[in-house]
């Protein structure tokens, strides 16, 4: 049992944490605020996503990769989603202007099938202000909008905005990250341009163009490559953009429960036997012993401060000592949020952490994880 005393000091610091949050900062007060919730009775306050709250998607792929071609289908076709896509200026290639129906001179278009598009020129959380600014005066209309980062771009620091600017937090949700892989070409790129690795990392869902110009053999490779890199995307083959709305918005890829879907294929290889020299992978921690929840502070606190930069994706479901309740959580470098849900109930407690990282060592963060349990 903890202090009293102790207690009030975390609560007061927790009052007074500064902004942005760093993961080691908010791991602390996480999961301290968790043992208050377990002394106290309270139920610690769930991250839920409140309904006025806008998704956002992140469309990332390297050159060439089909990404545009995806972005034009989704503004030509009736898929009946009122949709706004911030369009990267600086892209090899545009959004077809014959899908245009007028435009202004601040960049923000409306599409002919009710969507809108418009042109990132400066700040992020600028253009999505005044997204939300001018739809809620009722100059345009969306439901959902879409980012499409530059071809040689890593989505990251796209993806952390979500997590550091309180302006764009208070009104809309990163739902996912979606890549886009050349097939043909992509072996090549992921062996010469780190961004390409990096878009493969951050993704929750890949979407695998131009296998109607690859063997079997050459589909498959890449595939299994790709699953080496980052276990927890599900991959799907696109051929010319085509691609439901449905597999590319709603994906709940940062969705705060305790959905860990690994790609069972990841497990069917050796996935210590990498044919490429990728420096990103991912792998998997599970146990069903317990963490002692001071000793994962300390250690994620350590963890993160060392290797934070070359975290790309991390989310788990925790077994804590104290506690009779779940907990999840998730990160994108040194930024990361937690939460509690439901008791285990019926069910076997247990823990389950992926990592997807740079050149991550995976044996020595496992022996590290290891000593923090009870």
């Amino acid at each position: 049992m903890y202090s009293n005393s102790w207690l009030q000091f975390t609560a007061a610091a927790a009052k007074t944490q500064p902004h942005p949050i760093d993961a080691a900062d908010l791991f602390r007060s996480q999961f301290r605020a968790i043992i208050m919730d377990k002394i106290s009775g309270v139920r610690a306050p769930r991250q839920e996503v409140l309904s006025f709250m806008t998704k956002i998607d992140i469309f990332s792929g390297f050159l060439g990769a089909g990404k545009t071609t995806l972005l034009n289908r989704i503004l030509s076709e009736n898929h009946n989603y009122k949709i706004a896509i911030v369009e990267n200026e600086f892209g090899k290639e545009n959004i077809d202007t014959d899908l245009l129906v007028q435009t202004d001179r601040e960049q923000i278009v409306n599409m002919n099938n009710g969507c809108v598009c418009c042109t990132i020129r400066g700040d992020l959380s600028k253009v999505l202000t005044d997204l939300r600014l001018r739809r809620s005066r009722g100059e345009i209309k969306f439901d959902y909008v879409v980012i499409e980062t530059s071809g040689v771009a890593n989505p990251g620091p796209v993806a952390q905005t979500f997590f550091m600017d309180d302006a764009v937090a208070a009104f809309f949700r990163l739902d996912g990250v979606v890549t886009v892989v050349d097939c043909k070409h992509g072996s090549a790129t992921l062996d010469e341009e780190a961004a390409a690795r990096d878009q493969v990392g951050f993704a929750d869902r890949i979407l695998l163009s131009k296998t109607d110009l690859c063997t079997a053999e050459e589909v498959a490779a890449m595939e299994q490559r790709l699953r080496q890199m980052n276990a927890r995307a599900p991959i799907r083959r696109v051929n010319m953009g085509e691609c439901p709305v449905d597999e590319v918005l709603n994906i709940t890829g940062f969705n705060m429960n305790d959905v860990l879907d690994v790609d069972p294929a990841f497990f069917n290889n050796d996935h210590h036997m990498h044919h490429h020299n990728d420096d990103i992978h991912s792998f998997v921690y599970e146990s069903d012993r317990p963490f002692n929840p001071m000793k994962l502070e300390r250690y994620i606190a350590s963890l993160t401060s060392v290797y934070g930069q070359d975290m790309l994706r991390y989310k788990g479901v925790l077994y804590l000592s104290g506690t009779d309740r779940r907990v999840v959580f998730q990160g994108v470098h040194m930024l990361a949020v937690s939460d509690v849900l439901d008791t285990w109930g019926d069910r076997k407690p247990f823990s389950k952490i992926v990592f997807i990282g740079r050149n991550l060592p995976e044996e020595a963060i496992k022996r590290g994880l290891a000593t923090c349990l009870d």
